[in-house]
């Protein structure tokens, strides 16, 4: 029996590993329940843990880089749209995208991942680009965050917020026009104030977003120790197959009836209506079924100068877990 330590958040589509009921074979698993922000640092810089939930975009900055010591698998614990989740101060006058230009733009880290599709998807769809802006860095709540994987992009200003100040702070004084985050600053109230969301209907645009494109954003993935996976080959599939048993138990849940999982009174009808928009596994894992996705966000941070060269996605995943088995 292999022990392993696994660092991720907590999530329905993981509890099923964390609480037993899912074992990966031949492994005893410690699933150790962190912040993701704490989680990425502690790998990143220090490789505390065997495996761990890792941002997609740190991950290919890395091996953009050629570090490959941590090797991802086509798991995908954390998805989001990121249209929702940038927000603008009123006294900038910003009305439209496009109004971003000029503009000062507060981000946590400008590779993080939420943030390259925020900017992605600004350039394809309302032509507003990296370099039409200035990016300022900085803790969300917290002064005096610093990026895990620093990055200086060609052409781009990036720089960082005073020292004493957090974004949230600065976007509530007007010190920056907008914010591009994974977190909704404390300074935002849905019943009004100087912060509000770009987007007047922003869940709107984001279901009419998947409908054009079919590319439901992936924040997350899992890595793994490559020493790990040299000397037990068979972890990649393994573990792959074990978050796939625990992600379709969280997915059933979601449409029972006998009692909510979540406290959610119209959550079985939500689920159907997501199905109804993106299919039955709206949450897939694996190379294939996310092809579109992934080559998308290789393009953008190739695009935002984030890498030097184009990646295929194979290169990013082992090859036992690009194809699998069917009965």
């Amino acid at each position: 029996m292999l022990r392993m330590t696994l660092a991720a958040g907590h999530y329905d589509r993981t509890e099923a590993l964390r609480d037993g009921r899912v074992r990966a074979e031949g492994i005893d698993l410690t699933y150790i329940m962190l912040r993701v922000e704490e989680i990425f640092w502690r790998m990143a810089q220090h490789r505390e843990f065997d495996a761990s939930e890792f941002s997609l975009g740190g991950y290919v900055v890395r091996r953009g880089r050629g570090a490959d010591d941590l090797i991802a698998i086509p798991v995908f614990p954390s998805r989001f749209f990121r249209q929702s989740c940038i927000f603008v101060h009123e006294g900038s006058r910003i009305q439209s995208p496009a109004d971003l230009r000029g503009k000062r733009i507060g981000v946590p880290e400008y590779q993080m991942t939420a943030a390259v599709w925020a900017r992605g998807i600004l350039a394809d769809d309302y032509g507003v680009r990296p370099a039409d802006v200035e990016w300022v860095q900085g803790g969300i709540e917290e002064p005096g965050r610093l990026p895990f994987e620093p990055v200086e992009p060609a052409g781009v200003k990036v720089g960082f917020a005073p020292a004493d100040r957090s974004l949230a702070q600065m976007l509530g004084s007007g010190e920056i026009d907008a914010l591009v985050t994974a977190r909704t600053p404390a300074t935002f109230r849905r019943s009004g104030g100087t912060v509000r969301r770009l987007f007047e209907k922003p869940f709107d645009v984001e279901r009419d977003y998947f409908r054009r494109t079919g590319i439901f954003p992936i924040m997350h993935t899992l890595v793994v120790k490559k020493e790990i996976l040299q000397a037990n080959p068979w972890v990649a599939f393994t573990l792959f197959k074990a978050f796939s048993e625990a992600k379709d138990l969280a997915m059933a849940d979601l449409t029972q009836t006998s009692a909510l999982p979540l406290s959610l009174p119209f959550l079985v009808d939500h689920a159907y209506q997501t199905m109804d928009l993106m299919g039955e596994d709206f949450w897939p894992y694996g190379l294939e079924s996310n092809r579109k996705t992934l080559e998308t966000f290789v393009r953008y941070m190739h695009e935002q100068g984030l890498i030097r060269e184009p990646m295929t996605i194979e290169t990013l995943f082992p090859e036992s877990t690009q194809r699998t088995f069917r009965v």
